[in-house]
This record gives structure tokens, C-alpha cells and sequence, in this order.
């Protein structure tokens, strides 16, 4: 079984406007059967965190097209990003692209 996860998370760019205005979180995932990754991650995060206009964070199963991801510093291109499987302490940030004009 794998132990619980402590993770970091922020948001920037207007994307913490989609959780009451707060940039950042610190945030303890429970144990589970299996590891922790971005995917689960992703749906925790709608349950728990996101509080309004869902549609402007996540499309499908991934980060709306615009929503720039960087696991510790790195584009989450690079680590793999919905398979990439947390590790403690990881830093997850979430930055908005997109603005209206």
C-alpha cells in the first residue's frame, strides 16, 4: 500500500480565482492501494479543491488546453505528465494562460 503524499500546490496566472482566490496549497493525499500520479491528482483536485467553472481547469481527464503544469520547477511535458506519480514533497503549480480580451 502505498503511505499517504504530501504535495504542494499553487495556482497563478487567474487560475486561483477558480479556488476562492488562494494560490497556494499544502495538502496531505491519503493512502492508497496504488501510487499516487496526475491523473488521480487531477480528480482529487475537483473534489476537493476547485469551486467553481470546473470547465475552465479541466477538460476530460487533463488540464484544459491554456493551463501551463510544472512538477518541481520542470513542464510537465518532460516528467510524463498524467502518468508522472507523486512523490512527497513535490511541488505542483498551475499557471492560466489564458486571458480575456
Amino acid at each position: 500500500m502505498a503511505a499517504s503524499v504530501a504535495i504542494q500546490l499553487e495556482f497563478g496566472g487567474g487560475a486561483e480565482l477558480l479556488f476562492n482566490g488562494v494560490k497556494e496549497h499544502h495538502v496531505t493525499l491519503p493512502s492508497q492501494t496504488e501510487p499516487w500520479d496526475m491523473k488521480q491528482l487531477l480528480v482529487w483536485i475537483q473534489r476537493n479543491l476547485l469551486k467553481e467553472r470546473p470547465e475552465l481547469f479541466v477538460q476530460g481527464d487533463s488540464v484544459r488546453p491554456g493551463i501551463l503544469v510544472l512538477i518541481n520547477d520542470a513542464d510537465w511535458e518532460l516528467m510524463g505528465e498524467l502518468d508522472y506519480q507523486l512523490q512527497d514533497q513535490d511541488n505542483i503549480v498551475f499557471i492560466s494562460t489564458l486571458h480575456g480580451g
